[in-house]
């Protein structure tokens, strides 16, 4: 089963009109995404690739019943974006906006402390690669060809990693029941934390697949997590072991600043909980089947 997004999640796309929320509303509607229709302040009452457009969010809710929205609007915008779809009912939205500045992103989690935790959106992203439950529905901006149906489920910080593990597991036979994009930014919408809740609860989810990266300490409170709560088994793997301390790698986030930020004290830190760490990116798949066949950690 899927978490988060189905085939029949009536979805909405925020910039919908620009260019690359064109191209990817148009690839997320190939895929069987259910896109009910778009927002483009100033364009409402049009049409757009067939469906209507709208001049906010309330207005989209209200008219299609939209409970998910994906965002496509530029950094100047992109935070009071994700804040009207808070406060228009939106229950699942993806960011997918690189170089959103943190101070806007420590604005907006305090807006959404407003809302009881039950009724808070959930918000993943910015910067990430997006959401997808494969064959049923995607929103963002991954191939989703690579992507089989199945039973793992992924989290991952780097969307290009997420692909990697996708392409992977589908040479063995592995398939995936979602894979969530949290992002690379320090400050994001979910945390590990977050997503592994949802997969522990899923009943048709086996296993969970964790792909992190140097900085913060989002992976070492995944791991206290999952000693404690998780009974699924979960591959992990963190890039960044040859990273240079104090220096950013890729994500604003990967950058080592505190003990327990480096690759290889989250790679201790992980094993210690009972998840199997995947040595190099090249074997992710492999890794996953190990953990499958209900071989222990190393």
């Amino acid at each position: 089963m899927a978490i988060l997004l189905n085939e029949t999640t009536p979805v909405i796309v925020q910039g919908f009109t620009g260019r690359i929320g064109t191209f990817h509303a148009q690839e997320m509607m190939d895929y069987g995404t259910n896109v009910v229709g778009g927002v483009t302040p100033g364009k409402g009452g049009t049409t757009h690739l067939g469906k209507p457009v709208f001049n906010t969010v309330r207005e989209a809710v209200e008219a299609t019943g939209a409970t998910a929205s994906v965002i496509f609007v530029p950094p100047p915008f992109a935070a009071d974006s994700i804040m009207e779809a808070a406060d228009a009912g939106i229950q699942y939205a993806v960011c997918i906006t690189d170089g959103i500045p943190a101070q806007d992103m420590i604005e907006v989690k305090r807006y959404m402390r407003r809302y009881k935790r039950e009724q808070r959106m959930i918000l993943t992203g910015p910067n990430c690669a997006g959401s997808i439950s494969p064959g049923k529905a995607m929103m963002g901006i991954m191939p989703g060809h690579i992507y089989m149906p199945g039973k793992v489920g992924v989290v991952a910080r780097s969307g290009t990693l997420g692909y990697e593990a996708a392409a992977q597991m589908k040479a063995l036979g592995i398939g995936i029941s979602t894979s969530i994009g949290i992002g690379g930014d320090p400050i994001n919408g979910s945390s590990f934390q977050d997503i592994l809740e949802h997969f522990e609860q899923d009943a048709e989810t086996e296993a969970v697949m964790m792909i992190g990266e140097i900085g913060g300490p989002q992976e070492a409170d995944a791991a206290q997590f999952m000693r404690d709560h998780m009974s699924k088994p979960v591959v992990a793997y963190i890039a960044g072991l040859t990273a240079p301390k104090g220096r950013r790698m890729g994500h604003a986030g990967a950058i080592v600043s505190a003990f327990g930020e480096s690759a290889a004290e989250k790679v201790e830190i992980l094993k210690e909980a009972g998840a199997l760490v995947a040595p190099n990116p090249s074997e992710l798949g492999s890794t996953m089947a190990q953990a499958l066949a209900g071989k222990p950690a190393a």
